[in-house]
């Protein structure tokens, strides 16, 4: 099975590949700026931020199959738990 990992974010391609050359990801981080892919997964909405409500992205983390469908989906998902969250579901398919 091939496995590819790819982010997506609403922030413009320079501050994208600003963040990449910082974090040294290694996988492709594409431009939602419209946030239509965002919303199309349920990453986009309102959320609670220190007792204030506001909208934005809803940090998740998406496993598709060869043919496209959702084979895992994780919501309000920390960044140390995505990686260790996609495994095992992946070590579960293999």
């Amino acid at each position: 099975m091939k496995v590819a990992a790819v982010g997506i974010s609403p922030d413009l391609p320079l501050k994208l590949k600003q963040f990449d050359e910082q974090q040294g990801l290694g996988f492709p981080l594409l431009s939602d700026p419209d946030r239509q892919t965002a919303q199309a997964y349920g990453a986009w909405g309102e959320k609670t931020l220190y007792g204030k409500k506001t909208w934005g992205i809803i940090r998740s983390s998406f496993l598709l199959d060869e043919k496209g469908k959702i084979a895992g989906a994780w919501v309000k998902v920390s960044p140390k738990d995505t990686v260790p969250k996609a495994l095992e579901a992946l070590e579960g398919k293999l």
